[in-house]
């Protein structure tokens, strides 16, 4: 199993021994060691994750490297958070993810309508499995939990990820930001409920519920 450590905060280092790790193709920035590279297409296993990503104009695409030595990631200097998956099923925003153990199975969910007549955002990444999973984030990732009693609304520019038993919807009307005179587009909010945690980056990516 690929190891996986971060060489600073916006730095991810995965230690290979034979193995392979997939990530955000474009992400490496150095390696040593004898890696064989190959490019991905998709960001889901098979005909289904190819049809819906391109359905939904996400474009994702991996490169899986194998090999022996050390390989180096980062993208745009965001900070990169660490998660250990123990055969549960963790949901990415697909922009968010940078890198998952070579074993892990990645593919597409269904998340619903975002209330955007355009379609973009209605699938999101899922990574189930045993091993690590590096996610990024504009700032560092805050968890936030939520409770049997407690759901969480969140901005979309804000939503990184989450596991556990979440149930997911999507409320229509005015996000935080176009409540106070910012903003634009169609405007929506993710509400949260169920027991799980959601992950949330402090600097809010461009939108079409709300443009920055």
């Amino acid at each position: 199993m690929a190891m996986f450590r971060l060489q600073s905060s916006k730095v991810l280092a995965v230690d290979l021994t034979g193995d392979a790790v997939k990530a955000k193709n474009g992400s490496m920035v150095a390696y040593d060691g004898q890696m064989a590279f190959k490019k991905l297409t998709g960001g889901g296993e098979g005909l289904r994750g190819m049809v819906t990503r391109r359905l939904t104009g996400e474009q994702m695409t991996l490169m899986e490297v194998k090999g022996h030595g050390t390989c180096f990631f980062a993208d745009r200097a965001s900070e990169i958070n660490l998660v250990t998956l123990n055969g549960e099923k963790l949901y990415v925003e697909s922009s968010n993810l940078l890198a998952t153990d070579g074993g892990l199975r990645t593919g597409t969910t269904f998340t619903g309508l975002r209330g955007a007549s355009q379609g973009n955002g209605l699938f999101t990444t899922t990574i189930e499995g045993h091993g690590q999973a590096a996610i990024m984030s504009d700032g560092p990732a805050v968890l936030l939990r939520v409770g049997p009693q407690y759901p969480l609304t969140v901005d979309p520019g804000a939503y990184v990820a989450h596991q556990g038993d979440l149930r997911q919807s999507f409320q229509s009307g005015v996000t935080f930001r176009t409540f106070m005179g910012e903003g634009g587009g169609e405007a929506f909010q993710i509400r949260f409920e169920g027991d799980g945690v959601v992950y949330v980056q402090p600097s809010e990516r461009n939108t079409i519920a709300g443009d920055v």
